[in-house]
């Protein structure tokens, strides 16, 4: 969740004008900047799909755990087009150009898993890594060979955008496939957390340096599992950069095996103890949606609160960034800061939401209201 904001922070803050990732002119600051916030999404997802297994075991029928899902599913789906894209991204209402991220993959993921969870644990597990190791094979299959339902399968494959009516742009950032893959895994998954812990972590610890194992190798033969090959590059820190710079928008099963891997191998360490510098962290991850659609508005306020003290004008922090660009809404060459900007924003805005963040958790703890499970 902090990580997150730190990328959230350098899409405001940031002056840089090209893809950290394009190794012709980023630096290794920059690179390593974006490229640490690839694991928030995979590890949000994988996690989500955890909660949603250790949900069954705290009472809920089969029944109760698949509408809770299904309802929480669309209501995700919403916020991602209201409060987020609204509220968060681009301050304005005009539904001309919509962009659907992560909250989207999530919710409509929750969706399908509200069918999945009939189905025994395993089965569910293996739909979900089947999902994932299988999907790149379909990457050269176009919209345009499903005909009239060409617009499904951008919705579920393809990172690209719609046109539902002229005039009218919706752009699917996270394709639902392999995003569902990933929470059903992480279904599956949860039957790992009702062992007893040593054997836990052992099991988390083993299956991600395998991962990890699996990513090298696939990318080393530089064949399948990501669709843009890595070159050696003019020195070995860059050549390295190349080698771990895999496809997110969607997620290829390099990229996938490169983020989740090292997390549960970090996971099975966390698992021991949470050590003391961390435990201010365990807020965030009690009231993670909260967190989320708190955490768009503030950096969104602050930047357009410092670009109208620089410029006199804030007209491009309320335009959609799929729109075609105006007069207006062009941002002047000069705005943005340097890297360290972006960290000084990052560190104040994630400081400033730990109290309110810390009294929601408190809140939730104490009372234990239906409601109260949507956020």
């Amino acid at each position: 969740m902090v990580l997150m904001a730190l990328d959230h922070a350098r899409d405001f803050f940031s002056n840089v004008k090209f893809d950290p990732l394009d190794l012709t002119q980023t630096n290794p600051a920059l690179f390593l900047t974006r490229w640490i916030t690839h694991f928030c999404a995979p590890n949000f997802i994988l996690l989500a799909g955890v909660a949603a297994f250790l949900t069954r075991t705290r009472g809920k029928t089969t029944r109760e755990l698949s509408w809770f899902l299904f309802s929480r599913g669309l209501w995700l789906a919403f916020l991602e087009v209201s409060w987020v894209r609204c509220l968060g991204w681009e301050f304005n209402f005009d539904y001309h150009n919509v962009g659907v991220g992560v909250l989207w993959a999530i919710g409509w993921g929750m969706v399908v898993l509200s069918a999945l969870v009939w189905l025994p644990s395993g089965w569910v597990a293996l739909f979900g890594v089947l999902m994932i190791c299988l999907h790149n094979l379909f990457d050269g299959v176009a919209p345009e060979a499903f005909g009239k339902f060409g617009w499904l399968w951008k919705v579920l494959h393809v990172s690209t955008g719609l046109h539902p009516a002229p005039g009218f742009n919706f752009a699917i950032g996270y394709p639902l496939v392999p995003w569902m893959g990933v929470l059903a895994a992480g279904y599956g998954l949860g039957t790992i957390f009702l062992i007893n812990p040593k054997d836990r972590q052992r099991w988390m610890r083993h299956l991600g340096l395998s991962l990890i194992v699996v990513f090298v190798l696939l990318r080393a033969l530089n064949g399948y599992g990501n669709p843009r090959p890595w070159q050696p590059q003019s020195n070995l820190l860059f050549t390295i950069f190349a080698f771990i710079d895999v496809h997110k928008y969607p997620p290829s099963l390099d990229y996938l095996l490169i983020t989740i891997g090292p997390a549960l191998v970090l996971l099975s360490y966390l698992d021991k103890g949470t050590p003391r510098l961390l435990r201010p962290l365990l807020v965030f991850g009690r009231v993670p949606l909260f967190y989320y659609l708190l955490h768009l508005p503030l950096l969104h306020g602050l930047a357009v609160v410092v670009a109208w003290i620089r410029f006199g004008r804030v007209g491009w922090m309320f335009a959609s960034p799929f729109a075609p660009p105006t007069a207006e809404t062009t941002p002047p060459p000069n705005h943005g800061f340097d890297l360290p900007i972006v960290y000084l924003v990052w560190i104040a805005a994630v400081l400033a939401l730990y109290p309110v963040c810390r009294w929601f958790a408190d809140f939730k703890a104490r009372r234990k209201d239906a409601w109260l499970s949507y956020l």
